[in-house]
């Protein structure tokens, strides 16, 4: 599992030029299964995707789809977990 962290690095109002394209990108993953939770940072500086995928490689190439990262409105950081502690039901995600 991933936690990918974008960091915003234009200002919002470049941000919100791709926004609607962005929000395409990730109905298509979470459809995909690709997806399990994803929302903005409060303060809003970037966003919070949970991933499901094999290897990082796979993220890296997940990622190259998003419109925030074509028109390189964020950077990416990508950390890989082993949930070892979760609620019940979350199982099903992993």
């Amino acid at each position: 599992m991933f936690i990918i962290i974008l960091t915003y690095q234009k200002e919002i109002t470049e941000v919100e030029k791709h926004l609607e394209a962005h929000r395409e990108y990730l109905d298509s993953n979470y459809k995909s299964g690709n997806f399990i939770a994803s929302g903005r940072q409060e303060p809003r500086v970037g966003g919070i995707i949970l991933c499901r995928a094999d290897n990082k490689q796979d993220v890296q190439l997940l990622i190259q789809s998003d419109p925030f990262y074509i028109n390189e409105v964020a950077k990416y950081d990508i950390i890989q977990f082993e949930p070892t502690k979760y609620v019940s039901g979350f199982e099903k995600f992993l």
